[in-house]
């Protein structure tokens, strides 16, 4: 009997892993960039569809609304519409689909909240991209368990942002001297913190 309990824990066990490998496969072909794509309909069409597939959601120019279904994205001529605003809360973006971010000119706003795959290098990636280092001046990096110190001090590099709210994120170990960096990098940065 105890070896039939501890077989079926083992069958059980492996199914898991299973799914949990079915789902990370997945988010991967989601984050794939297509270059031909990018250049066929442009940079912030492809970025859109990309956020929208990996499950954020986008708001461009001289709109309120925030698109989140992706065959309801508006159509028109190329480079009509500019995204100004992405909210990838629970997203699966991941540092694969980060070229999908080079031609974005416009983007004010970057939220990214309760995102299992944002890392250090995705943050590193982000803040190296020139036109989101003219034009970023909002963030928000929340309950994104894989960013460690390295990856806030990253964001020195967004010259132009002046609002950054960091919460519930453990991979931050040395608070004070992470926050010096960035302040001293960026004087005008107003910083809000709920780390403890």
């Amino acid at each position: 009997m105890r070896l039939l309990w501890r077989t079926l824990q083992t069958a059980h066990a492996q199914r898991e892993q299973s799914r949990r490998h079915f789902w990370g496969w997945l988010n991967a072909v989601f984050n794939k960039v297509d270059y031909e794509r990018i250049k066929s309909i442009g940079p912030d069409r492809a970025a859109a569809e990309w956020l929208l597939r990996c499950g954020a959601k986008v708001r461009f120019q001289g709109f309120q609304r925030w698109h989140h279904d992706y065959n309801g994205l508006p159509t028109g001529p190329l480079g009509r519409y500019k995204i100004q605003a992405i909210d990838a809360t629970e997203s699966c973006i991941m540092y694969r689909g980060f070229d999908h971010l080079d031609g974005l000119e416009h983007v004010e706003e970057i939220k990214l909240i309760k995102c299992v795959y944002i890392e250090d290098a995705c943050l590193e990636r982000l803040s190296a991209i020139q036109n989101l280092q003219d034009s970023l001046n909002t963030m928000e990096v929340v309950s994104c368990g894989n960013v460690t110190d390295k990856g806030v001090i990253a964001l020195h590099r967004l010259r132009n942002l002046e609002s950054l709210f960091l919460s519930d994120l453990p991979g931050i170990s040395d608070k004070q001297t992470t926050l010096d960096r960035l302040q001293t990098a960026l004087p005008r940065l107003d910083i809000a913190l709920d780390l403890d």
